[in-house]
């Protein structure tokens, strides 16, 4: 009898009368059947046209055989590595092995392995040689032409060719997957799937590629970073489904991948057909007695408000995953998801998340967009917001109301990305008095990155004193409803352009806030973003002029610990910061100086004599061990970036 979920055995496929699946989906998860899994919407979507599809969650990628526990399929294979590249998946930023996995039962560790999409697909080579292999995932999507990789320090092949496959469904994959998908269905050889969108393919055939850009050959690449950088950045300006334009890389004289145009985006009637399919919306119960799949518990009971992020943030990968027109689910859809969540045993009356990439985002953000794509050298919001942008927080206000009024709902909460610049540009401050009054939990999280003009320009990010528009607008809120609430902000170092000069200026600005992070992150150079590029190459990719990077992981531990300042572990690496930096004024008795000499008093471990730095500002986060002594009072604001959660 059908548990409700998709085959994963031959057993399943015999109870479902299924003698041969149509296509066997293999998984880097764990096989949860929730939308905020790629594999279950591309499954169910799959389903939904007709298809029978089987899934191969965490195959062991040491034996060929695992590929074959539910046979051949009549189409295809589709292989993931899941919703993380596996490289971030596996290593932080220092190439340190994480300890645990959030999307393998029991949080375990060590059960995909690197670079996942290629081992899977080398290991369906093994058994299966003739059948066709599609890839998908953020892995296959963000590697799908040359690119920079961070852990083996090395510019990489497309990854159609060292996986063997056939096809890549890049983005999110619901058009392409289904015309693939019918294509194959209809006879078609995979050779001969040349001409969908959203797919890159591969041929030897140079004279059947039409009205495409030639992109530098990959020996070129290799050998002038220049090049790189200047391929990058068309690749970069034809990331729109209405602009986009063919482009295509040769690698040794006579293999060709070519990357059609992106899919053109969901409606919104696409979109609620896609959240509206049969999810079991939970882990198959074969993880139960391992534990389940920790995943589930951040997205169980938090609703996917839109997708795409015309943000334009340098060191993000959704311009080349999601693009940047917004689409979104219509009110409907999502209240019927919520409806079916509110009534669920485990439910405890909050809403965790009403998001995507950027929350308040509910619109493209202006009309052509949805007919003549977006700009594809300027950006929306960057250096300044656009003349044509359209700042309306209406539509998101009117679902979060509908939202707080369902029954068992207590709270409504806004975890995901609040664009707070976006937010300080409209006028009307409905929106701001709403999201203080009713979906903040004590602290609100917002993403300055970095607080220097120059590294904010890298980032792609606003202006400094946009930033403290906002802050004070947000606190001047809060004090007219009477909540004491604070800000929890996200910063980065180490980030292209940032020398320890701007790495002072951050820490500066943190002692005259009296605040000092508890969790800071390194920048990280993931596939496929403009950040990485500069990382790799030294150059800003859309102007080809040099940059400042990084690389030694000495000054990166420096950048960091600067914005930490006032722990005790890193007072050595901060003296040596400043000393390097020529800032040695900041080390002595003043109070605008960030630690104490050697010789002196010291850096006090339990914080009381450490010099004072200003007021301390109480619109950012105290620790919990601060909220929770009342003895204490002169201890600084200790961000904790997972309180109050």
């Amino acid at each position: 009898m059908s548990n409700g979920f998709l085959p994963i055995s031959r057993a399943d496929m015999e109870a479902q009368g299924i003698a041969q699946l149509d296509f066997v989906y293999v998984s880097g998860d764990a096989y949860v059947d929730h939308p905020s899994f790629g594999h279950a919407i591309i499954t169910r979507l799959l389903q939904a046209h007709g298809y029978t599809v089987g899934i191969i969650a965490q195959p062991d990628f040491k034996t060929a055989e695992s590929i074959n526990i539910l046979g051949e399929p009549r189409l295809g294979f589709l292989v993931s590595a899941g919703n993380m590249d596996s490289m971030v998946n596996h290593y932080s930023v220092s190439k340190k092995r994480r300890q645990t996995d959030a999307f393998t039962p029991g949080g375990v560790m060590g059960k995909r392995p690197d670079y996942a999409t290629i081992v899977y697909c080398n290991l369906i080579r093994q058994i299966y040689k003739q059948t066709p292999i599609i890839l998908g995932g953020i892995e296959a999507s963000l590697r799908r032409l040359a690119h920079y990789d961070y852990w083996s320090d090395k510019l990489k092949r497309s990854i159609l060719l060292d996986s063997g496959a056939d096809l890549i469904s890049y983005g999110m994959g619901e058009h392409s997957i289904i015309e693939i998908a019918d294509a194959l269905n209809s006879g078609l050889s995979v050779q001969d799937i040349t001409f969908i969108d959203g797919t890159v393919y591969k041929t030897r055939k140079r004279e059947d590629i039409y009205d495409a850009i030639e992109l530098p050959h990959y020996e070129t690449l290799l050998a002038d970073k220049r090049e790189y950088a200047k391929s990058f950045y068309t690749q970069y300006c034809n990331t729109d489904p209405f602009v986009g334009k063919r482009l295509f890389e040769t690698y040794d004289k006579k293999l060709f991948v070519v990357q059609n145009p992106p899919a053109k985006p969901l409606s919104q009637s696409e979109m609620d057909f896609v959240y509206a399919l049969p999810y079991q919306r939970t882990y198959h119960p074969v993880y139960e007695e391992a534990g389940g799949v920790p995943a589930i518990s951040e997205v169980r009971f938090s609703l996917v408000n839109n997708r795409g992020c015309y943000g334009g943030c340098s060191f993000c990968a959704l311009t080349f995953h999601q693009g940047r027109i917004i689409q979104t689910r219509s009110h409907e859809s999502i209240l019927a998801e919520a409806n079916q969540m509110v009534w669920e045993p485990d439910f405890k009356g909050y809403i965790h998340d009403v998001g995507g990439p950027t929350a308040n985002f509910r619109a493209p953000s202006c009309d052509k967009q949805l007919t003549k794509g977006v700009c594809p050298q300027k950006q929306c919001l960057f250096p300044t917001p656009c003349r044509n942008l359209k700042v309306d927080h209406k539509d998101y206000l009117k679902l979060l109301r509908k939202l707080r009024e369902l029954p068992n709902v207590k709270k409504v909460f806004i975890r995901s990305g609040i664009r707070f610049d976006y937010l300080i540009y409209d006028e009307d401050r409905t929106f701001l008095r709403e999201l203080c009054e009713h979906h903040v939990s004590g602290q609100l999280k917002v993403a300055p990155e970095h607080i220097s003009n120059e590294v904010l320009e890298k980032m792609g990010k606003p202006p400094v004193e946009v930033y403290e528009r906002f802050t004070k607008a947000y606190k001047e809120m809060n004090q007219t409803l009477g909540k004491r609430q604070y800000l929890v902000p996200y910063l980065m170092s180490s980030h292209p352009g940032s020398t320890l000069k701007e790495a002072v200026e951050l820490a500066e600005f943190l002692r005259d806030l009296g605040y000092m992070p508890e969790q800071v992150q390194d920048f990280y150079p993931t596939p496929s973003t403009i950040s990485t590029c500069m990382y790799y190459t030294g150059l800003d990719p859309k102007t080809l002029q040099p940059v400042y990077v990084a690389v030694n992981p000495h000054e990166k531990a420096m950048q960091r610990a600067l914005i930490q300042y006032r722990n005790p572990k890193n007072y050595e690496l901060v003296v040596e910061a400043l000393t390097k930096a020529g800032r040695t004024d900041l080390i002595g008795f003043d109070k605008k100086c960030l630690v104490r000499p050697r010789g002196g008093q010291g850096v006090d471990q339990k914080g009381k004599n450490a010099p004072n730095g200003g007021g301390r500002d109480r619109n950012f986060a105290p620790s919990v061990k601060q909220r929770n002594s009342g003895k204490k009072k002169t201890i600084r604001h200790v961000h904790k970036k997972k309180a109050g959660k």
